[in-house]
């Protein structure tokens, strides 16, 4: 069952020029699902997330919880926030200074008229979800960012809304206690089956947390799907980019493919039939490098000669390598197991076939 519904929505901002924060958007969110918005600073999509709260005002469009509309610029209906139904987490805990722990969760319930029992019984119920019972009767300066987020979470958990709305919530804490707060969120959602909207500029929390995730591009859903298929089929350049796909060759075809002076040998079935220019993208972690010496290609792989490594930086469990070849800087990131080449010498590049992303004009091919 649809849960949300976002369709054709524009937010404008005066004084911006002509492009829309959010530009002309439609999204179905299914009941219990997660879904997250990622993208960099300025792309829109706490944007978008405070239009669905009610926080923003769109110019266009129409947004539906249950069916319902709560905004239809084209009848100028636009419902109240604190008639939508909705909890949201904020990026800054956003709790009452002067409330006990207890008193924060309490009072949206308090807000909703629900008698002293059944308060108590959800206050409970929360704090041991989010595993702060022993912190009822603390007031927030006595708390850690950690446990902060965790109080804000139970009390937009705590009057059980339609729909969770959560804006970048873990990107105060320290990194350790991110992929704490990331688990244990992912655990909530699983226990609760909540629907919910989750906002983040970083790509392993939304791989970790959503049940699909919508790359965002200056107010536009660049490309929405499953995370497997976000990360492993990038739909557009800019999604690949975004991602961190460093490695990129300009291809032209001239009685074979080419990169710069470089020729490419070995599987070139993905490339079969197709016209230059071509862009292909691999992920340092999918380079090899073969010392020249021993150059030879893998079945399944595409191979290019005549490199030399510049740089050979440690980087814990791998060495992060740059290889100049052809005209391009390319990068393999190799377990230190297998790290052998050093600064100066003679390298060939090889990647699987599979690994390679081909893009015509901005688009993946094939897509």
């Amino acid at each position: 069952m649809q849960e949300l519904g976002i369709e054709g929505l524009v937010k404008r901002y005066s004084g911006h020029g002509h492009t829309p924060a959010v530009d002309h958007v439609d999204i179905e969110v299914q009941a219990g699902e997660m879904l997250v918005l990622l993208g960099p600073s300025g792309c829109g999509k706490t944007t978008l997330l405070r239009c669905v709260a009610g926080l923003e005002d769109a110019q266009e469009g129409r947004i539906l919880l249950e069916g319902r509309p709560v905004f239809d610029a084209a009848v100028s209906l636009d419902r109240p926030t604190h008639l939508r139904d909705i909890g949201m987490v904020f990026q800054n805990y956003s709790l009452w200074p002067h409330m006990t722990v207890g008193g924060n969760v309490a009072y949206p319930l308090r807000a909703r008229k629900l008698n002293a029992a059944e308060r108590e019984r959800r206050v409970t119920h929360m704090l041991e979800m989010v595993q702060c019972a022993h912190l009822l009767d603390r007031l927030p300066a006595m708390l850690s960012g950690g446990q902060q987020q965790r109080i804000a979470l139970a009390r937009a958990l705590a009057p059980q809304p339609k729909i969770m709305l959560l804006d970048e919530p873990l990107s105060n804490l320290d990194a350790l206690l991110r992929v704490e707060l990331r688990a244990h969120l992912r655990a909530i959602h699983r226990e609760l089956g909540f629907t919910g909207i989750y906002v983040t500029h970083d790509q392993i929390e939304a791989f970790n947390l959503g049940t699909r995730v919508a790359v965002m591009n200056t107010g536009r859903i660049e490309q929405m799907d499953s995370a497997r298929n976000v990360y492993e089929r990038p739909a557009t350049e800019y999604v690949a980019q975004f991602l961190g796909i460093r490695n990129c060759l300009a291809l032209q075809y001239a009685d074979g493919w080419h990169s710069g002076s470089t020729k490419l040998e070995g599987n070139l079935g993905l490339l079969q039939g197709r016209k230059g220019p071509l862009n292909l993208y691999v992920r340092p972690s999918a380079v090899q490098l073969r010392l020249e010496s021993s150059a030879s290609v893998e079945p399944g792989h595409i191979f290019m000669s005549g490199g030399h490594v510049i740089d050979a930086l440690y980087s814990g469990g791998e060495t992060d390598y740059v290889v100049k070849l052809g005209g391009n800087m390319l990068h393999a990131s190799i377990g230190n197991e297998m790290a052998l080449a050093k600064p100066g010498d003679k390298v060939g590049v090889s990647f699987a076939a599979r690994h390679a992303l081909v893009y015509s004009e901005g688009r993946l091919v094939g897509a």
